[in-house]
């Protein structure tokens, strides 16, 4: 992790302020580092005021949710959890098989800490995400993850899959850079299933063991993570960073980096699938997006951008029977492509519109093309949606979040149960 000083501000300060928040500090989320952030870190890693690799590996556990204990003789299941503030149960959870009454010196287990993993008062990006998802998976071993490939810059491109039933569904977030608080909603979705699940409660009225049995459920929270990083402020630096700055100067009229949506190339993803792309070109061309540009470029060909390659091939691998991409803003639902009406793709999405108040409403002409919904509706004839969520301009404020978390919890869930 890149070393922080008093007086630096933005994302990296934040993730750094919530650890110590998480630690006990007294502190708030603003992005500062100034004299109270420095007071904390000097309280918790007992070093001076710089967070340095030697402090970041100290914090890093209250970002990823868990530690790691050895067990030492004398130790019980409930002299652990009292000394990390955990539970019982909780490191039961996360350790299958794990026997009160024969603990064996040596063993490393996993313990998870007490607070939830998912925040809602931060910025995200690839980093904090493979944080999450790696703490998801130490509090709960059940949950596979993988990738479904690289971004421009290398990043992986994560999932995780919920559930081992027959029937395959996909939901994804942050095709667009500067509309990643799409991300945090499937992760806080996966987070709140995973342990109504480990519970073994209903979680809005439904019991996730049964949808576990039906469905399984593949998540990609962050489609295109460089573009994120960039609008984040994580990706400040570097070749592909001076080649954005370029790109971003020939667009003066869009704010840099907040007015970003493609990824880091230049190339808007999801305006980079055969359906229509044609069409989309002259639509897009015709605006001015005849080259990189921070917004609206379809690319020189379908599909010519890593990022949609891999959710085009990951799609082909798979037998999805519904999908859901999920965008900023408007709270408005598209169900759309051309004149294809998947069987029950209406009714579904005037359910959706009744558990979350959005409007269904048939994709603009300007942007009816070429995007991911459409060339799933186009290939495969089954239910997809686009999810416009929230209100305002993007990138949204994360003040936003738990608005657009209820208000799309019902989605989620019924993009599974609508199909039973």
């Amino acid at each position: 992790m890149r070393e922080l000083y008093p007086g630096n501000e933005g994302t990296l300060v934040k993730y750094l302020q919530l650890a110590l928040k998480r630690a006990g500090q007294d502190i708030s989320v603003d992005g500062v580092f100034g004299p109270r952030t420095c007071e904390a870190l000097e309280r918790i890693t007992g070093g001076n005021c710089v967070a340095a690799d030697a402090q970041w590996e100290m914090l890093l556990p209250y970002l990823r949710g868990y530690v790691t204990h050895t067990i030492e003789s004398g130790d019980s299941l409930y002299r652990i959890a009292e000394k990390y503030g955990t539970t019982v149960e909780a490191l039961g959870r996360a350790n299958p098989g794990l026997e009160a009454d024969s603990l064996r010196t040596g063993t490393i287990i996993v313990v998870p800490y007490p607070f939830p993993l998912v925040p809602e008062d931060v910025p995200y990006s690839s980093v904090l995400v493979s944080w999450i998802i790696e703490g998801l998976q130490a509090r709960y071993p059940y949950l596979a993850t993988g990738k479904i490939g690289n971004s421009v810059m290398g990043t992986p491109i994560s999932y995780l899959k919920i559930g081992n039933g027959p029937t395959d569904v996909a939901y994804n977030a942050s095709f667009h850079a500067n509309e990643n608080i799409t991300t945090p909603v499937l992760l806080k979705f996966a987070e709140q299933i995973l342990d109504a699940y480990a519970k073994e409660t209903t979680y809005e009225g439904v019991y996730p063991e049964h949808l576990f049995e039906e469905f399984s459920l593949y998540l990609i929270p962050l489609v295109n993570p460089d573009g994120v990083d960039l609008v984040n402020g994580i990706l400040d630096s570097g070749r592909f960073y001076r080649q954005a700055v370029r790109i971003g100067n020939a667009y003066p009229a869009i704010p840099f980096p907040d007015g970003w949506k493609a990824n880091i190339e230049g190339t808007d993803l999801n305006l980079q699938f055969p359906a229509g792309w044609e069409e989309a070109k002259k639509i897009k061309f015709a605006q001015g997006y005849s080259s990189p540009a921070p917004r609206d470029y379809v690319g020189p060909t379908p599909l010519s951008a890593p990022e949609s390659i891999a959710m085009y091939e990951f799609t082909r691998s798979r037998n999805f029977s519904l999908i859901l991409a999920y965008h900023t803003q408007g709270e408005v639902i598209y169900w759309r492509f051309l004149d294809y009406n998947p069987a029950g793709s209406r009714q579904i999405a005037q359910y959706f519109s009744s558990v979350s108040g959005y409007r269904v409403e048939e994709t603009p002409l300007a942007s009816g093309y070429a995007g991911y919904k459409d060339w799933f509706i186009q290939d495969y004839d089954r239910p997809g949606y686009t999810i416009e969520a929230g209100l305002g301009t993007n990138p949204l404020p994360m003040s936003q979040f738990p608005k657009i978390y209820a208000d799309n919890v019902g989605i989620l869930i019924g993009g599974m149960t609508q199909l039973l």
